[in-house]
């Protein structure tokens, strides 16, 4: 019995040991999450990180500077995880024909855009210049249109 104990008592502290992240969203399409909801989030991340630059800018004390910087750079990497693994893995479908000339250009075209958003969110870790915000949600916007449409539009 006390054996048993033991080895339930390395096993629980071996357990509590192991880090492990829990994400809002797995690769399975489970449905419960839907685009227009995760470009809502991307736009929101960006208002985010032009809070914080806004805020870095303001020359606040030291802690509450480190608070702020490191606040943008997890929105930032927040915005980039979702152009990552929710739309570059799983939404963005390339043709199924490569000859057709409009699916393809409309394919590299929504890759073009979710590139350009990751490389604007990393100058945004880098720096507190509000043109990274401004080139952001023109990307951002560009991209609501690419997927959904012209007839796109910013809901709430």
């Amino acid at each position: 019995m006390k054996k048993a104990a033991g080895y339930l008592t390395i096993m629980v502290l071996f357990a509590a040991a192991i880090p492990e992240s829990v994400r809002a969203h797995c690769q399975v399409p489970c449905g419960i999450y839907d685009d227009q909801m995760r470009i809502h989030l991307m736009e929101e991340h960006v208002a985010t990180i032009e809070k914080s630059m806004n805020e870095i800018t303001a020359k606040p004390e030291m802690n509450q500077a480190v608070r702020w910087v490191m606040n943008k750079d997890k929105h930032a990497d927040e915005l980039s995880e979702i152009v990552t693994y929710y739309f570059m893995a799983q939404r963005i479908k390339p043709p199924t024909d490569l000859t057709d000339e409009a699916a393809t250009k409309d394919y590299v075209n929504k890759l073009t855009l979710l590139h350009a958003i990751q490389i604007h969110a990393m100058k945004a870790k880098q720096s507190t210049d509000l043109a990274e915000i401004a080139t952001l949600r023109d990307l951002v916007s560009q991209f609501r249109k690419a997927y959904f449409g012209e007839e796109a539009k910013h809901t709430h």
